[in-house]
């Protein structure tokens, strides 16, 4: 049997697309004190650590150029 090729109405889908709920969802509900220190203290903790990481590695990326010098000033002194 051949199947029957008739325009099939999609006008459901663009009703779908349009279609706004009556129903509003319920509010947030607001975080607690102890929720809102919670997550500032959580915060405050992460940068804390990347500051501190920051300031501590900072000596040993930086080169050191006095040991050079001093290492110069003993090669021209034993000639």
């Amino acid at each position: 049997m051949m199947p029957r090729r008739e325009p099939v109405p999609f006008a459901f889908v663009v009703e779908a697309d349009r279609f706004r709920s009556n129903v509003t969802p319920p509010p947030r509900e607001r975080m607690s004190f102890g929720q809102l220190a919670g997550r500032w203290l959580l915060g405050l903790t992460i940068v804390a650590g990347l500051v501190g990481s920051l300031v501590i590695g900072m000596p040993a990326l930086s080169l050191d150029h006095s040991s050079q010098r001093t290492q110069q000033t003993q090669a021209s002194d034993g000639r």
